[in-house]
């Protein structure tokens, strides 16, 4: 069986098809590609968050460009797992290993992008979000930096703070933790 296609008269391989057939599978670390698609100007990007709590107080990221801060996490790579995505990014960004204590969240976020190439495209963001178990002895180590190379910051934030979170949902409902998993919508279309 021949690994070639034809369109027309012209043969050409499974990668090219691919490449053809989905071109918004961009390779964006090493050789893997991330779970996001640009249909017709707009974004899919599939996600992870990692929740981490100590004290009171959740483990975010902040950087210089943003009057916000986000969780750690970023884009599932095609063929991990959520879960496998949310222990990669968190071994990438805190350089340590954390277990999952359970899955918390899934939201589906529909928003306009406000920087890149994605300003003022329409995104539809369905994410993971997972509660993690922190071992003894954890603390802040290290920053990140952003794909642009904008560097980020690592902070403990108090849960009762006035500063703007993301996802938003984060000032309330991690007040008052449950242990099913919540599934929530965030539209702002």
């Amino acid at each position: 069986m021949s690994n070639a296609l034809r369109i027309g008269n012209r043969s050409i391989s499974y990668e090219q098809a691919k490449e053809m057939l989905f071109p918004e599978l961009i390779p964006q670390k090493g050789n893997e590609a991330m779970l996001s698609t640009v249909p017709h100007e707009k974004v899919e990007d599939i996600r992870v968050g990692a929740i981490i709590i100590k004290d009171n107080k959740v483990h975010m990221v902040k950087n210089n460009r943003d009057d916000y801060y986000y969780s750690v996490g970023g884009r599932i790579q095609f063929g991990e797992t959520a879960e496998q995505a949310v222990k990669r990014e968190i071994k990438e960004e805190l350089g340590c290993e954390m277990e999952i204590d359970r899955l918390g969240f899934i939201c589906e976020a529909y928003f306009y992008g406000t920087i890149g190439d994605d300003q003022e495209r329409l995104i539809y963001e369905p994410a993971f979000y997972f509660y993690m178990r922190v071992p003894d002895g954890f603390d802040l180590k290290g920053n990140t930096f952003l794909e642009d190379g904008t560097p980020e910051y690592l902070e403990w934030v108090p849960l009762d703070t006035d500063k703007v979170l993301y996802p938003e949902f984060f000032k309330t409902e991690l007040k008052h933790p449950v242990s099913e998993t919540r599934h929530i919508v965030a539209d702002e279309r």
